[in-house]
């Protein structure tokens, strides 16, 4: 979605939103107020606080912070950490620590999420049977979830929207008929009620690690803005915050009357005993329809981290013509292994919640920092109002991962533990792009014309190909790495009529596609660069192939096959690509850290798709020629001679 659609408002567009954006938060009342009661006696200053708190977060983090200030950073219309990294990432090398930090966190939430809104609503069942268990039917659902993925959800998604207009109209309905019971709830909108729990009530402080969960799904909210658009996501959100608040206003004047939870769900709690079946299959289904969102989200945040290159190489899948719409095998079954231990562990809702909220605090203290440099130096925001966002945002953040904290031993370990790996991972993947660039040796194309021009005319040689395609990083026109002249001259050699080397560049706006061509040696030896936006998935053999039939057509090049039985049929001549794949030589002399960074990324790279196969080149026509890795040769060696 570009920036000419980004703004605009539609009744269709505004239902997609509720339907794709408001999953995760839409599902937070499944479990919030009863995470902050929990076994504590009910007191008016508990309760009235509780959702004062509630309150004020949706207006300072999910409204003000993402519906106002966030939703602004647009990568061409696309939202999420990795694409306002790809905004700032030239503003300075360290923004890459928050961007992996944030999205080895949202990862992590992915994991969390489906399993926390699934267990919230199955376990109403308990409000019909008490003694159901819960923890085969969750893992079911989840796994029919997980399985479904590699047939594409297409279909299923078009009945998101109106799925979550009858969920939020559901429970803003069931909250209001509540809070008529007792309307001197709405008073706790007034943020003293907030400083009373915080204060005065013993241990106040630390409910806000449970008044957290209430704004958890904001971020995801930020990364679906490319599907739905700026204008219907801030439109929506009115319909969708009001009806959240009636729902926690109505649960709290429920609570208010009571001595005690008893393991109660005020959410079930509030509902018309001939509705409990309804709202279980309701809330069901909602919770489904939030998991599937961060599903889909985990896999566009590991597209885009592959062409940032921050995560190894995996398969991508693309089940449906749905623009966007990617699958990942292997980041499918690892989330679902992930979803299943999280079950399995944690066993009820409630004791999910601390690695829930330590998850989302640190991916929302990173957006923070990373906003805050987007609307300084791209905005060109005053740096006093830049100051007070950071004041206000961190400040805020910054007590909300305190609180969670407190929960570290409880179950927050393990979303620190995942994001830990996941941050190691893009840590790992991303020093070693550093040190290959580093040692990366280019050289002048044009210091080797005459060179290639007799190859190519020496019929002593055997032909290599027709037409002869290396990949190549190196990004200066007319230059390549000095392996892949080694390969033509040393290795072989390899002689062709028609020497192609191709360079790929991956811009940070995320749906570019251009090409542009330089010719060494005219109709003899061409460098082609491509621009790829970093959500493109990089085929290069088709990309190629129409470059190739483009020049053909203005006449620029001659691809006919030079064998004298099949050029006077002008014949086409056959293609082969050259691949490189890198080994750590033994003839390294590393640091300690550089040694173990090395040996991890080289490690992770058996778990990645080799280049043929990420480049979408077919095999039949590829060579993939094995180099030895050289970061740090061996020096002070002393032989004697006898």
């Amino acid at each position: 979605m570009g920036h000419n659609n980004i703004n605009k408002v539609s009744t269709a567009g505004t239902l997609i939103a509720m339907g794709i954006v408001f999953g995760d938060i839409g599902t937070s009342p499944l479990y919030v107020f009863k995470a902050i009661v929990g076994e504590r006696a009910v007191s008016e200053t508990l309760v009235m606080g509780g959702f004062s708190c509630i309150f004020w977060t949706l207006f300072f983090q999910t409204t003000l912070k993402y519906m106002i200030i966030t939703l602004r950073a647009d990568n061409n219309g696309e939202g999420g950490i990795f694409s306002l990294y790809a905004l700032v990432r030239r503003r300075g090398a360290w923004l890459t620590a928050p961007a992996v930090i944030g999205g080895a966190f949202l990862l992590a939430d992915g994991i969390i999420t489906p399993p926390i809104s699934v267990s919230s609503a199955i376990e109403g069942l308990r409000v019909v049977n008490p003694e159901i268990p819960t923890i085969p039917i969750v893992i079911a659902i989840l796994t029919a979830l997980f399985l479904i993925q590699q047939m594409g959800t297409a279909g299923i998604g078009k009945s998101f929207g109106p799925v979550m207009l009858a969920w939020f109209t559901f429970i803003g309905a069931m909250g209001l008929l509540s809070l008529i019971k007792y309307p001197k709830m709405l008073w706790a909108v007034s943020p003293w009620y907030a400083y009373e729990l915080l204060v005065e009530y013993p241990g106040g402080f630390w409910l806000l690690g449970a008044v957290f969960l209430c704004t958890t799904g904001a971020e995801a909210v930020y990364s679906d803005m490319g599907h739905c658009g700026r204008g219907n996501i801030r439109v929506s959100w009115v319909y969708v915050k009001t009806c959240l608040l009636l729902s926690y206003a109505g649960q709290g004047a429920w609570i208010i009357t009571q001595s005690r939870l008893d393991d109660r769900n005020p959410f079930y709690a509030i509902v018309p005993d001939g509705m409990t079946w309804f709202a279980i299959a309701i809330a069901t289904i909602a919770a489904v329809v939030a998991s599937q969102a961060l599903i889909s989200g985990s896999y566009t945040l590991v597209a885009e981290a592959i062409r940032l290159s921050l995560w190894p190489k995996v398969k991508i899948e693309y089940p449906t013509t749905v623009k966007g719409q990617l699958y990942l095998p292997a980041i499918n079954w690892l989330m679902l292994a992930g979803c299943i231990g999280v079950v399995l562990y944690f066993r009820e809702s409630e004791h999910m919640e601390a690695a829930y909220g330590l998850a989302v605090t640190c991916t929302m203290l990173t957006t923070t920092l990373l906003v805050s440099v987007y609307i300084r130096r791209v905005m060109k925001v005053h740096v006093v109002l830049v100051a007070l966002f950071l004041l206000v945002f961190l400040a805020i953040e910054s007590v909300f991962l305190f609180s969670n904290a407190l929960k570290f031993t409880h179950g927050g370990w393990v979303s620190v533990l995942v994001g830990a790996v996941l941050m190691s991972v893009m840590y790992v993947w991303h020093k070693a792009g550093q040190i290959k660039r580093r040692i990366n040796k280019n050289v002048d194309l044009h210091h080797y014309s005459e060179v290639l021009k007799d190859l190519k005319n020496d019929e002593t040689v055997p032909r290599f190909a027709t037409n002869l395609v290396f990949l190549t990083s190196a990004s200066g026109p007319l230059q390549v790495e000095e392996p892949v002249v080694r390969s033509i001259l040393n290795r072989g050699p390899k002689r062709a009529d028609l020497y192609w080397f191709l360079h790929v560049d991956v811009v940070d706006e995320p749906y570019t596609m251009i090409y542009k061509t330089y010719e060494l040696i005219p109709g003899e030896a061409i460098w082609v660069r491509f621009k790829l936006g970093f959500r493109i998935e990089p085929r290069i053999n088709v990309f190629f192939r129409m470059v190739v039939e483009d020049m053909v057509r203005n006449g620029e090049v001659n691809i006919n096959s030079r064998y004298p039985s099949l050029k006077k049929y002008r014949t086409p001549g056959d293609f082969r690509f050259v691949v490189f794949e890198r080994f750590l030589s033994h003839e390294n002399d590393l640091k300690p850290l550089d040694k173990i960074t090395m040996n991890v990324y080289f490690f992770l790279k058996q778990f990645s798709i080799a280049d043929t196969k990420s480049f979408g080149l077919d095999t039949s026509n590829v060579t993939v020629e094995r180099i030895p890795f050289v970061i740090k040769p061996v020096k002070d060696l002393r032989f004697e001679r006898e």
